[in-house]
């Protein structure tokens, strides 16, 4: 008996990313809220152990006392800290996906069930050039646009290679660490929170935006905008790529350059200014780049048929693995990627000449087949 394109037993609905929560079936409506405490936790354990392993290594390395009571690191060992705690927030965010949402941990990274690493390369590849041109225009404002190489519009002391080595280094472990973990938290986890329960995206974007500038603190309103425009942006990205690995991919080649032009400059790591201090001609700048990074990757997105919805797990692809002692072929992971885009559109349009049965192996089964520039 050959089996309908048409089951009596449809495939789920393929999953936007905001909406991912309901990956496993096991949403209720106070998940959200009791993950989010244990982010907000574990990001206070996270900073409190960091703080205590600096001042264990300090009484251990006898370093100097500051007035506040703390061993003294200097601009290179505090600021390692301060990105090494924010490095952290990751795991916290992976344990409140498994514990508190009941679901995989890599449904925060894409709808493919965790990072598409061929995917972020792409995006680092295109946000390379249009930071490192943005940044170099930047350099060239006026002072009072935040101009000058260390982004504070004055005059510029080389710091001499012994700390300019060591702050980049430091730089170049922690920065993709502590820059892809605001992404997990604010686009990843904030937006699949509010998303549990709201079908359209723009409640779960909006907010997020808005948190994440209020966490780098009040500059100018022009800077306060900027990051307001950056993590929506950031988050647009996630949603309509499926995955957080072009706003990590923009995020992390943001911060590595900024602040390795800031280990070369005297003091400019300890500095406390952020993208929140940008004046009005460097955030222009800015956003001119961010509009040209999201255009230039929404394409390459589109050409390279980049999935946007969680695939169903019985078609074992997009890294899921096969359901029912095989994965779908080639063939069929065009047409199952067919299906959710046209899901995405509005359009649920079912894969055509495709023996749907065979793939979703629960009680139908057919022979042969088993069963069930200033740093962000």
């Amino acid at each position: 008996m050959t089996a309908t394109p048409f089951p009596d037993a449809p495939l789920p609905p393929p999953l936007p990313y905001h909406r991912l929560a309901h990956a496993t079936g096991r949403h209720r409506w106070w998940r959200p809220l009791a993950g989010t405490a244990l982010v907000l936790a574990g990001a206070l354990v996270a900073a409190v152990a960091v703080l205590l392993g600096g001042e264990i290594a300090g009484a251990v390395l006898d370093r100097p006392v500051g007035k506040d009571g703390f061993h003294v690191w200097g601009g290179i060992g505090e600021t390692g800290s301060a990105l090494l705690s924010l490095a952290l927030l990751t795991p916290v965010v992976f344990l409140a996906a498994r514990w508190a949402q009941r679901r995989p941990a890599g449904t925060l990274s894409s709808v493919a069930g965790g990072l598409r690493w061929r995917w972020l390369g792409w995006c680092l590849l295109v946000a390379l050039p249009l930071v490192c041109a943005s940044s170099g225009v930047m350099m060239l404002l006026p002072e009072s646009a935040g101009g000058g190489v260390d982004g504070s519009g004055g005059g510029a002391e080389w710091a001499g290679w012994p700390d300019f080595l060591l702050g980049l280094a430091m730089v170049c472990v922690l920065v993709p660490f502590q820059a892809s973990a605001e992404e997990y938290v604010f686009r990843g986890w904030l937006v699949q929170a509010v998303g549990a329960w709201c079908r359209t995206p723009w409640p779960a974007l909006v907010p997020q935006a808005l948190l994440f500038a209020a966490a780098h603190g009040w500059g100018t309103p022009w800077g306060f905008a900027d990051l307001v425009v950056f993590g929506l942006v950031a988050g647009v990205l996630t949603v309509r790529t499926g995955g957080l690995e072009a706003a990590i991919g923009l995020h992390v080649v943001n911060n590595l350059l900024a602040m390795g032009v800031s280990a070369a400059v005297a003091g400019a790591l300890a500095s406390d200014e952020t993208a929140a201090d940008m004046d009005r001609m460097a955030v222009g700048v800015d956003v001119v780049m961010l509009c040209g990074y999201a255009a230039l990757v929404l394409r390459l997105a589109t050409r390279r048929g980049v999935g946007v919805n969680q695939l169903p797990e019985a078609a074992g692809v997009a890294g899921l693995g096969g359901v029912g002692g095989r994965s779908a072929s080639s063939m069929e992971e065009k047409e199952m990627r067919r299906s959710c885009m046209s899901h995405a559109n509005g359009i649920p349009t079912p894969p055509k000449d495709m023996d749907v049965r065979a793939i979703t192996s629960s009680t139908h089964t057919e022979p042969g087949h088993s069963g069930p520039h200033r740093r962000r």
